[in-house]
């Protein structure tokens, strides 16, 4: 246990025989349960995993590939089963380092927060040995994450060094979470319409025999699209069907508006090519709305990122 916290650790694993079992044999003695999730490997990964012969430790194998969401989320529902307090994400390649395990826990078991994420862009020297391409994806899909699951305050979405409570993960419908490569954004989705407490904790990013199967010429596109539904699947959810809030009404009203303003302003400068002069009232019928609508978006934004801030 650590500070009176049952721990569970959930290892999702797929084609990993040869580190799997640093990633079991150099778990914490404070976790009390170790999952092994084989997403279908086609090597020795749930053999290699069994001999390091940990009684902590038990090896799920899946029949199919569900894709590393799948395999977290069937971890996750077997720590629900074992009764455990949190369970903690940690890859089956050893690149998260289990000495910032207790890092992760320390807001959960302080009441601080539900949700802990590791962040890799904490400071100088932040960037030391990730690769250049993982740099830019991270920095642009940040932004976009932090728009679209509500919580500002996070950054490096794509950050697998997770921690999350046993109340958070009762509150979540595990069968509906993306169980692919977006399975990190739509969690944060999911975990923002019912309000959990998120929290990052500065970890550096450890790279070392570990090799990358996220193809970003056909995953960057696909993340984007998600992140557009799932921004407007929060909205609805969260700020019309449960409360019907001011940053809605913000929000539409400002687009109804900017609509409008393009709209008008599109119409002024097309009778308006050649001799033709806009009237000082066709100009100001034109800005009106578009600058009222440019506000109230901004104001909807500012509403939002103070709603996620203030638990």
């Amino acid at each position: 246990m650590y500070r009176g916290l049952r721990v569970a650790v959930v290892v999702p694993a797929h084609n990993e025989e040869r580190l799997i079992g640093r990633t079991v044999s150099t778990m914490p003695d404070f976790v009390d349960h170790i999952i092994v999730v084989d997403d279908a490997s086609s090597d020795g990964t749930a053999e290699a995993a069994k001999a390091v012969g940990d009684s902590r430790a038990q090896v799920i194998t899946l029949i199919e590939n569900q894709g590393v969401g799948g395999a977290i989320l069937t971890g996750h529902a077997e720590a629900l089963v074992l009764d455990a307090d949190v369970s903690v994400v940690m890859a089956g390649d050893a690149q998260m380092d289990p000495d910032y395990l207790p890092a992760l826990l320390d807001p959960i078991a302080s009441g601080e927060a539900q949700f802990t994420k590791g962040n890799r862009f904490y400071g100088k020297g932040s960037f030391a040995g990730m690769p250049r391409h993982r740099i830019l994806g991270n920095l642009a899909l940040s932004f976009l994450t932090k728009a679209a699951s509500g919580y500002w305050n996070l950054f490096d979405p794509l950050n697998g060094y997770t921690a999350i409570s046993r109340e958070a993960l009762l509150r979540l419908d595990l069968s509906q979470i993306e169980r692919r490569y977006e399975f990190e954004n739509d969690l944060l989705i999911h975990l923002n319409i019912q309000r959990v407490r998120a929290v990052d904790v500065a970890i550096p990013a450890q790279y070392g025999d570990e090799v990358s199967g996220i193809n970003l010429r056909k995953q960057a596109p696909r993340a984007v699209r998600h992140l557009a539904r799932g921004f407007w699947s929060r909205i609805w959810w969260k700020y019309v069907l449960q409360s019907f809030s001011a940053v809605a009404l913000m929000l539409f009203g400002g687009l109804v508006l900017t609509g409008v303003g393009l709209a008008i302003s599109l119409w002024t400068a097309v009778h308006t090519l050649g001799p033709a002069t806009a009237s000082a009232g066709t100009v100001v019928l034109a800005v009106a709305p578009l600058l009222s609508g440019f506000h109230m978006l901004i104001y909807a934004m500012v509403l939002d990122i103070q709603d996620n801030t203030a638990r």
